[in-house]
């Protein structure tokens, strides 16, 4: 496979398929209820046949779908285990790996924009590359100056295809709908079209990543690689080690699972209040859990990156990928959300209405009672009601299955909310963590990290409370009376 484009013809193919194949399923399920079996066995079965046959699909052919799949399979939680379990090892594929581009390609892509001598920039370059996901694909190599990289390079034609897979899964988003419970699948795919532009621009992927990096440079939690060079098309960032995150999932400790998931909290939460961007595509292909610096510096190394004598569980450490996807916001996470999750919190149903009501969310021309407003949101916030809270597979299930049945109060309630433009990406990255979260089964101090970084989550008058108490350090304190010599007593 050359580049994207020349299959365009064939992928255009595959995905006009999906839809037919689906139609299919409910023909078939629909006789299958008329000779007997009962409407809940047989919509499980169509929807575990649909979900092999579309993340099938996605998996095979890179660009908007391989991009629609990744996002998609942090929901797998949500999601029944017997319908989940026999796919969850393809999701996992696709969070990190699809098929690659010949060598001869990635060679013309480097000669082309970094030059006809790109090899002098390298002692070495490793062909075969290392990742390959939905927009281009990642080669190790060592820079000139001795320092281990990853090159990533972009398939030649990925905007085209980017796209051209949207635009043909936003025709049938509204079948894709029962895979992932109590989501609209349509915005999602808008969205993504919106940002085309952005995916594929790596100069602006490469000062997100700067700024990142700069700002957690001395940070003890988070690592973000350096930017090495930049070019259109190419993007060198040092080399990172580690357990991939998907990895943690499926075979990690009890241990490093918390850790993980405390640290994949605490880095949604600080992002935007110290660089003010959000990284917005948080799917395990895109972290890494690393040991602690010492044990890096001291230890060999085993393949899975992992020390040779093991690290303590708290000193493990959150590796970050992959910047091309952000939400810019200068001033951090809107105030908004953090207030509406204190008011509700609290109980203040009249409260939280009016600020929803007052930021878009309830549209002029509802009226909603704010005390089933309150009844709606409790549920959802439920991980930062307590101090410690154990995300899980049952607890996402059983909050879709409230929110996805049409019989509900909260499925109707829910239709009458409205998301407003600027709230769509937080939201998106919202969910997708907490879809990583119940995929790690972690126990995270959610609320110690909303303290922390979400504006308004604590109450103004807590913060004033706060900063006026006196903070003791050792050049505050008076200084203790010398000795008096025993002579002079």
């Amino acid at each position: 496979m050359s580049d994207l484009p020349r299959k365009a013809v064939t992928r255009t193919a595959k995905l006009a398929a999906l839809p037919l194949g689906f139609a299919g399923r409910a023909t078939w399920g629909l006789g299958k209820r008329i000779g007997g079996r009962s409407a809940e066995l047989v919509a499980r079965e169509v929807q575990q046949r649909t979900a092999d046959q579309l993340f099938k699909t996605l998996g095979e052919l890179k660009g908007g779908a391989m991009k629609l799949g990744q996002a998609l399979s942090v929901f797998e939680s949500a999601l029944p285990e017997e319908i989940a379990g026999p796919y969850r090892a393809a999701l996992t594929k696709l969070q990190e790996a699809a098929p690659p581009l010949p060598a001869a390609t990635v060679h013309a892509v480097l000669a082309e924009r970094i030059g006809e001598d790109w090899r002098e920039y390298f002692l070495e370059f490793e062909d075969k590359p290392s990742a390959a996901a939905s927009i281009g694909q990642v080669h190790r190599g060592v820079w000139h100056d001795g320092r281990e990289v990853a090159v990533k390079v972009q398939y030649p034609g990925a905007g085209e295809a980017l796209l051209s897979d949207l635009t043909q899964l936003s025709r049938f988003a509204r079948l894709l709908g029962p895979l992932v419970p109590g989501m609209d699948i349509k915005p999602l795919i808008k969205e993504m079209r919106d940002r085309v532009s952005e995916e594929l621009d790596y100069e602006l992927e490469a000062e997100a990543q700067r700024v990142h990096a700069e700002e957690f440079a001395d940070d003890p939690d988070v690592v973000i690689p350096g930017v090495v060079h930049q070019s259109d098309q190419v993007l060198v960032t040092e080399w990172m080690d580690g357990v991939p995150l998907a990895d943690v999932i499926a075979e990690g400790t009890a241990e490093q699972r918390d850790r993980a998931g405390q640290l994949l909290a605490r880095f949604l939460f600080s992002g935007p209040a110290r660089t003010g961007l959000l990284h917005a595509d948080p799917h395990p292909g895109n972290f890494r859990l690393l040991p602690p610096a010492e044990a890096q510096e001291e230890a060999p190394e085993n393949p899975d990156g992992s020390d040779e004598e093991g690290a303590e569980a708290g000193e493990w450490r959150l590796g970050v990928l992959d910047f091309g996807t952000v939400d810019r916001l200068p001033g951090g996470l809107p105030g908004t959300i953090g207030e509406s999750l204190r008011m509700t919190l609290e109980g203040d149903a009249a409260g939280v209405y009016g600020l929803l009501r007052a930021e878009g969310f309830v549209k002029e021309s509802i009226d909603l009672e704010p005390d089933e407003v309150l009844d709606y949101l409790l549920p959802i916030i439920e991980p930062a009601q307590v101090e410690e809270f154990a995300f899980s597979r049952g607890w996402l299930r059983d909050q879709a299955a409230r929110i996805a049945d049409p019989r509900s109060p909260a499925h109707q309630l829910g239709r009458q909310l409205n998301l407003p433009p600027s709230y769509l990406l937080i939201h998106r990255v919202t969910l997708s963590t907490i879809g990583v979260l119940c995929q790690l089964g972690a126990a995270v101090r959610l609320r110690d990290e909303l303290e922390a970084w979400l504006p308004g989550f604590v109450a103004e008058s807590e913060e004033a409370e706060a900063s006026e108490e006196p903070v003791f350090t050792p050049e505050s304190r008076e200084p203790e009376p010398e000795p008096v010599p025993e002579g002079d007593a």
